[in-house]
């Protein structure tokens, strides 16, 4: 049963989206089962090879389009250390640098068609779908940072949900500097980032943003980062079938891309504003957002979120472009 929707601080940003994005689910390669098959009503993950030569991918505007085999533009490599990669999620690394005083409240003087979710990671452990079920509508859950790291409660966190009734997604944690963003494209789908058209999956997410290990925009100049973000997406949307939702905040978005222009025809936007209406002000020319993190803590675990648009849209993203 759809919740009812959320009541938020100031107007929505447009909450017509458009029926968006279509084709193939994938899950860690831990949670197959002996039959081959995979839980959930996914499917393993196909490669280039496998794949027919023509590709359609959903949008973010419902469109279909035509994909080519990608061609990747190389981009700098240069690992750090990376000491805490299950710290690194959406909720500790985006309050840590995001640049405001306050979450946004939540307030009885208007209701808008927004429905309630939330995006959890190792960070919160293992959860109880069955209390939480009641109050949201959809969830994210991280699944992997760069190439090297999957998170040992992924399978909670993920198959949880679905087999609650809950419509789930997973997302991945972005660090360019050490690895292509072909390779982590790639590393993502094979660990449970992928897509299936079952109503119950949302696309895969890329969580790019403020670096927890060093320089905020990891030694890339806008050219070097927009390459990294395009050589993901289109890996991604050439796999799958659809292109991947994009996570971000206007100001590291408009620092470390030079506010990129190039994604928001295709890419879903998923907005993180702590302290304006609506989302505050947009990236790259995204007209409206398709989530919106408002706060990283609230009465559910994680980070609280909400989807702009009512149950049938949020329904139609996880089934079909």
């Amino acid at each position: 049963m759809p919740r009812h929707p959320a009541t938020l601080f100031g107007p929505p940003r447009l909450a017509a989206v458009t029926t968006v994005l279509a084709v193939g689910m994938v899950l860690p390669s831990m949670i197959h089962s002996a039959s081959g098959q995979v839980a959930g009503g996914a499917r393993p993950p196909a490669s280039h090879k496998a794949a027919a030569k023509t590709v359609w991918a959903a949008t973010a505007s419902g469109r279909k389009v035509r994909v080519s085999p990608p061609k990747f533009k190389p981009t700098p490599v240069h690992p750090v250390k990376l000491t805490h990669p299950g710290r690194d999620t959406m909720q500790i690394v985006t309050a840590a640098h995001g640049k405001w005083q306050h979450s946004v409240r939540m307030r009885p003087a208007q209701t808008v068609m927004q429905l309630p979710g939330i995006d959890i990671s190792a960070y919160q452990g293992n959860i109880n779908w069955g209390a939480v079920k009641p109050y949201i509508d959809f969830s994210y859950a991280k699944a992997t940072e760069g190439n090297y790291y999957t998170n040992p409660d992924f399978y909670n966190q993920y198959v949880g949900p679905y087999n609650a009734g809950i419509i789930r997604g997973a997302y991945h944690f972005a660090i360019p500097n050490n690895s292509s963003g072909q390779s982590q494209a790639r590393y993502f789908i094979r660990h449970g980032g992928g897509w299936s058209s079952d109503g119950r999956t949302l696309p895969g997410a890329l969580d790019i943003e403020y670096n927890p290990y060093g320089s905020e925009c990891y030694g890339f100049t806008h050219s070097q980062m927009k390459a990294w973000i395009g050589d993901f997406v289109n890996e991604y949307a050439y796999k799958e079938g659809v292109y991947p939702v994009i996570y971000s905040t206007t100001d590291w978005w408009s620092t470390c891309t030079g506010n990129a222009t190039r994604f928001h025809s295709n890419d879903p936007l998923w907005i993180a504003n702590y302290g304006a209406s609506g989302g505050g002000p947009l990236p790259g020319n995204w007209g409206f957002y398709t989530f919106w993190q408002y706060s990283d803590s609230g009465n559910m675990p994680g980070d609280q979120d909400v989807f702009n648009g009512d149950h049938n849209r949020l329904k139609a993203l996880a089934t079909k472009g």
